[in-house]
């Protein structure tokens, strides 16, 4: 089939598809994605020489296939993450030809992936969890008087919500789940930052607009090789002194008879760490906002804490911070009206699926009482995030006590999105809280 028989996004959309600031201007975005899931909804994006073409996946049913078809559609050979041409070629120059700066949980086909996925998985389920509750309570605490005290201190009530509140929060209870200590986590917050805000200025803080795609890369690739020579010190000593950390499991980890190589023991610790921070700060956010938009709904909530867990999951929803993942056919395949190829490259887009009025009604409107929640949020099938009870908890005990807390809130600004295809979420949320 010739590009011309493929069923093509419009160049405007295509382009905006890929441009980090589209994500940044959500209602645009959004509009661009219910345009295509309407009339395209497996459309062909060729931005020329800029990008290797791929399928963009909208729709919530076929999203949810893809994701569930863990043989039929690969995380190899090709990205699992949208990169441009020069970013990629970069990427395997570095790694001596992986497309993967970092190797993962999220980038392991098969069986390798479930082997990688069991030395951890038993420790994230929520029997487990229970003990941290205790610990996570005393920080959702500090954290909701700390943002109280912030506010009395203003002398409008105004406070930004996600430097205060939203980012610490989660970055201390993963990297004390990883067994970091509280003096280094600002470091990691700067190199997740630079990881997954390197398409924004404001949170790479590097002067990006001036940057090329390669150096960009060698940004993002600079801050993976801090955190792997960060963590093969806390490798060492979890060695020599197991505690009951998940550090100390991937640092005593045994796969197929032998330890992790460096390279994957690296890979692990910097997808829990990262992952187990942006995206949580994403959702909290989310749900802060969409509080403060919506004083009725702020104060059901308050008065009835049994409406929490479906705020956290309309959060989670409505922000999607994970934006899409790639994928590569592992044969032909039609879907829809399109015909894939082999070793075709597909974006399955989060945001749209989980925006999808077929699935969801009013999809844009936030709304905590929301049944059924079907969210591909967390994905589907064998890759769906190993995190999510983590997040759920998190989430659940910090607004418990922001809820305990605050007796008002609204908005004192503009919130503002990053620029970023891959993670999103707000960067800033000016608040105007009442005690």
């Amino acid at each position: 089939m010739s590009n011309f028989d493929k069923p093509q996004a419009a160049p405007d959309i295509a382009a905006r598809i890929v441009d980090p600031a589209s994500y940044a201007e959500w209602n645009g975005l959004l509009n661009d994605f219910d345009t295509l899931r309407t009339s395209t909804p497996v459309a062909w994006i060729d931005n020329g020489d800029m990008h290797e073409p791929f399928w963009l996946v909208t729709r919530h049913e076929d999203v949810m296939r893809i994701s569930k078809d863990n043989a039929g559609f690969l995380n190899n050979p090709k990205s699992v993450v949208y990169g441009v041409t020069a970013g990629d070629a970069l990427v395997k120059a570095i790694t001596g030809g992986s497309p993967h700066l970092v190797e993962s949980l999220v980038t392991f086909d098969g069986p390798t992936h479930m082997k990688y996925r069991k030395l951890t998985q038993s420790w994230f389920m929520p029997k487990n969890l229970k003990m941290l509750e205790d610990e996570i309570t005393a920080l959702a605490s500090a954290t909701a008087d700390r943002l109280v005290s912030a506010a009395q201190a203003s002398d409008d009530g105004v406070v930004d919500f996600v430097p205060l509140v939203s980012s610490p929060y989660p970055l201390h209870v993963i990297m004390q789940i990883l067994g970091v200590p509280e003096e280094d986590e600002q470091r990691m917050l700067f190199l997740t930052q630079q990881m997954f805000g390197g398409q924004d200025e404001d949170l790479n803080k590097t002067g990006l607009a001036d940057m090329t795609p390669e150096q960009i890369t060698q940004l993002v690739a600079g801050a993976v090789a801090d955190f792997e020579a960060y963590f093969a010190k806390i490798t060492e000593e979890k060695r020599a002194n197991p505690t009951e950390d998940v550090a100390s499991v991937i640092a005593n980890a045994v796969v197929d008879g032998a330890p992790l190589d460096d390279r994957a023991m690296a890979g692990y610790y910097i997808i829990v760490a990262s992952a187990g921070h942006d995206t949580t700060s994403a959702s909290t956010a989310g749900a802060m906002m969409a509080l403060a938009q919506d004083p009725d709904q702020f104060a059901r909530i308050k008065a009835d804490r049994s409406l929490l867990p479906g705020l956290i999951e309309e959060a989670i929803r409505w922000v999607s911070a994970v934006q899409h993942f790639m994928r590569t056919a592992a044969q032909d395949v039609q879907l829809g009206d399109a015909h894939i190829k082999k070793d075709d490259w597909l974006m399955l887009s989060y945001v749209a699926a989980n925006h999808d009025d077929a699935v969801f009604d009013d999809p844009r409107a936030f709304d905590a009482t929301r049944t059924p929640n079907r969210h591909m949020a967390f994905g589907a099938g064998a890759h769906q995030c190993l995190g999510l009870h983590l997040a759920r908890l998190e989430m659940r005990i910090l607004f418990d006590a922001l809820l305990d807390r605050v007796e008002g809130l609204e908005l004192a600004g503009e919130p503002q999105r990053a620029k970023s295809t891959f993670v999103g979420g707000l960067k800033t949320l000016p608040l105007r809280i009442a005690t």
